[in-house]
């Protein structure tokens, strides 16, 4: 069901996504990992084949020459087989590992550790096949992974025939001619094109299905406009959350020194250890709002940029070290200023009705 239908016609917030990655819900292709994985395993076994082969033909040539001395129950024979297949087998491990997790982190923008997918729930093991079916098969989705599927076998057989049908002859010259070893040689080469080819077509054809998932992704976050509300009065009673943007608009405000200087209408200083710019427009607050503020370095910058741009810069020593103190940029004046400002604003003879 598409989310308009069901009254998601929102795109999601910022929150929510940040939300859904803490959760480890991201926007993702499985077949980007699996197309790279495939990718990079045939590339290392090429690499390998020959090392590879040389420790088969040692465990075969270790288990025959013991077949009439060693009892069936001696450790020894586990244990070599064991140490042999570990050194095979970890190479591939490892570079499957490394290329699976490195694949996610590209996709996701960085990492992600979440237990929440793996949080034991009870809905999760009362088995719901209508809904399994419906979500797999009876979906646009589903119909769409299946028909992934379908093709991806599609394209295993067809360059698996190319190639087979490319070679087939010579491979049955070298059978002819009793050469095992070259017969195997020529099998494995096969086998490694036909990977290669298969994995390169793969990975092109993930880079869309990557672009889908996200597009689906999104859909899937639609919000109503309900939880829109919702969602905004959850943050403005997040204290924490509240916290963070006042402090962001604060660090954008005084990062902007210049500009909020000159747009002020006056700059009260302490005279050299606090600088403080104070603007008022009576459609956004009801009294002075602190545009900058600074001390020593800072604030003679701020007198600096105020007399180069013509604000009044007015000396008031008590005044510039109480709002310094006690007020940050973007608050609005206190009650307990207005008689002092209101006096120094008549100076300016800006505004005569503060």
């Amino acid at each position: 069901m598409a989310a308009e239908e069901e009254g998601r016609t929102e795109e999601p917030s910022e929150y929510k996504l940040e939300k859904a990655r803490k959760e480890g819900r991201v926007a993702k292709s499985q077949e980007i990992g699996s197309a790279l994985v495939l990718l990079f395993i045939v590339v290392m076994l090429i690499f390998l084949s020959k090392w590879i082969f040389n420790q088969l033909l040692a465990v075969m040539s270790f288990y025959f020459s013991r077949t009439g001395t060693y009892n069936l129950d001696n450790p020894g024979l586990f244990q070599f087989f064991l140490e042999v297949f570990v050194k095979c087998v970890f190479p591939l491990l490892l570079i499957s590992a490394v290329v699976s997790v490195a694949a996610n982190i590209i996709q996701t923008k960085g990492f992600i550790f979440s237990l929440k997918p793996i949080e034991p729930k009870f809905s999760k093991i009362v088995p719901k096949v209508g809904e399994y079916l419906k979500k797999t098969i009876f979906s646009a989705k589903g119909l769409f992974n299946v028909a992934k599927s379908i093709g991806k076998v599609a394209i295993i057989c067809f360059v698996g025939f190319l190639f087979i049908k490319k070679d087939v002859f010579i491979l049955c010259q070298i059978i002819k001619s009793g050469q095992i070893f070259e017969a195997l040689k020529q099998i494995a080469m096969m086998a490694a094109q036909i990977l290669i080819v298969v994995a390169v077509i793969f990975l092109i054809i993930s880079i869309p299905d990557y672009f889908i998932q996200k597009k689906d992704f999104m859909e899937e976050m639609k919000m109503t406009k309900q939880e829109v509300k919702e969602e905004y009065k959850e943050m403005e009673g997040d204290p924490e959350v509240k916290s963070k943007l006042t402090q962001m608009q604060r660090q954008m405000l005084q990062q902007n020194i210049p500009k909020a200087v000159t747009e002020s209408d006056v700059v009260i200083t302490n005279p050299t250890h606090f600088a403080v710019a104070l603007k008022y427009d009576s459609t956004q607050s009801e009294a002075p709002v602190v545009n900058a503020k600074g001390e020593d370095e800072v604030a003679l910058r701020i007198r600096r940029i105020a007399n180069e741009n013509q604000i009044p810069v007015v000396e008031n020593r008590p005044v510039a070290r109480e709002l310094y103190t006690n007020l940050e940029v973007g608050d609005i004046i206190p009650e307990k200023y207005f008689k002092v400002i209101t006096l120094i604003y008549a100076q300016l003879d800006k505004y005569k009705n503060l």
